[in-house]
């Protein structure tokens, strides 16, 4: 559809300083009031130039897009402007880190606030509300003024360690710690588990640890740290899976799933 001088303007001005998500403030900077913001943003969401993401967040459709519009930007970048605070997490982080070969088809995205998942070009974003003192460990990096907030390397392992549902299961986790054993911190993921207060992820990340046999400098010490933090009772290697298998004692984890 026909587009006017002042909207072309509009665009590139958004353009020129690579927003190509932009949200209702950025908007009303150029067009002064709001009612004419809402009425320009309306005006170009007609025709097809920018798309609205949430409420005040709108994002410009390329023109590579073509006139079926079949482009959509990374649920990586659209992620942080969808809830605050954000972070990419759980399987999807897996996959940034480069984990696991596996791709999600759904963007997994930890928040402090509640937030009902929904889906925006054929992408499905599910939010995961945890407790503020569970939303640490954060990387964020910008690219082409892009910005991206993903857990780092350390917390996407603790994080799989507690949801295995949201991150590809068990065997998942389990290939993600052969993959990223070399580039991890041990310490820093030490530091995490303090932080966590231990409890069934311990249980679960030591068992793995130790059956995997990396070469980690300082396992056997690792390994008696980690044990003397463990929660009591036992728990479950694979949450929703049967109740059944060995339990191995050491770690009061019951390996119901056959790795």
């Amino acid at each position: 559809m026909a587009i006017s001088k002042q909207e072309i303007n509009f665009l590139s001005t958004l353009a020129s300083t690579r927003k190509n998500i932009f949200t209702f403030e950025d908007a009303r900077v150029f067009w002064s009031t709001s009612s004419r913001t809402a009425n320009a943003l309306s005006r170009l969401a007609h025709k097809g130039w920018i798309k609205r993401l949430d409420r005040g967040t709108y994002l410009i459709v390329p023109l590579e897009a073509g006139p079926e519009q079949t482009w959509s930007e990374s649920g990586l970048v659209i992620a942080p402007y969808l809830v605050n605070p954000a972070a990419v997490a759980y399987w999807s982080a897996m996959h940034y880190w480069n984990m696991t070969e596996q791709i999600p088809q759904t963007t997994f995205v930890q928040t402090t606030v509640r937030k009902q998942s929904m889906t925006l070009f054929d992408q499905e974003f599910r939010f995961i509300t945890v407790r503020p003192e569970r939303l640490f460990g954060t990387y964020e990096r910008t690219a082409d003024d892009r910005r991206v907030i993903v857990t780092d390397q350390e917390k996407t392992l603790l994080d799989a360690a507690a949801r295995p549902d949201l991150s590809g299961g068990i065997a998942q986790l389990s290939q993600a710690m052969k993959t990223a054993g070399a580039n991890l911190d041990w310490e820093k993921l030490d530091t995490y588990l303090e932080k966590w207060g231990g409890g069934t992820v311990v249980k679960r990340l030591g068992y793995l640890l130790e059956v995997l046999a990396l070469n980690v400098p300082g396992t056997e010490q690792r390994l008696i740290r980690w044990r003397d933090i463990l929660s009591a009772g036992i728990s479950l290697l694979e949450p929703g899976s049967q109740a059944r298998g060995p339990v191995v004692t050491r770690w009061r984890l019951r390996v119901n799933i056959n790795l």
